[in-house]
């Protein structure tokens, strides 16, 4: 078989361009998003809860702590809704991968409640927060 090209140029498709910084950024800070989200079975499992669902997850940013937000449905049909806050910087680094297994773990501890890891959070349904840094720190 023999190919045959046109007269003149022959026609390429276009060389996907390089991403830039921002875009791979963006690209990371959905990834944790998605991981976050992905990892609801896994919270209700640690909590002992029939469901679970992730109505916030916000990746970390220089200026922000990575956030997420757990509504936890046990089987008498009673709610927990409860916000983590992770550490801030950039969402794919080492540190921050682990926050949805740093949840899990709070789930499956008991779910203590102490001030030395509770926040005030004005955005978090009650007023307060987890911080799982500063429990990992504690524990």
């Amino acid at each position: 078989m023999e190919t045959m090209h046109a007269a003149g140029r022959r026609s390429l498709p276009p060389v996907p361009r390089a991403a830039t910084a921002v875009e791979a950024e963006l690209d990371t800070g959905q990834a944790f998003v998605a991981r976050l989200r992905s990892a609801a079975a896994d919270f209700a499992a640690a909590a002992g809860a029939e469901s679970a669902v992730v109505r916030e997850a916000v990746p970390p940013a220089r200026h922000r702590r990575s956030r997420c937000r757990v509504v936890l449905r046990y089987a008498d049909g009673t709610e927990s809704d409860l916000t983590f806050l992770g550490p801030a910087g950039a969402p794919g680094r080492q540190a921050r991968l682990g926050f949805d297994r740093l949840i899990a773990r709070w789930l499956g501890a008991g779910q203590l409640r102490k001030a030395p890891w509770l926040v005030a959070d004005a955005d978090a349904p009650d007023g307060v927060a987890v911080d799982v840094s500063a429990w990992l720190a504690a524990s």
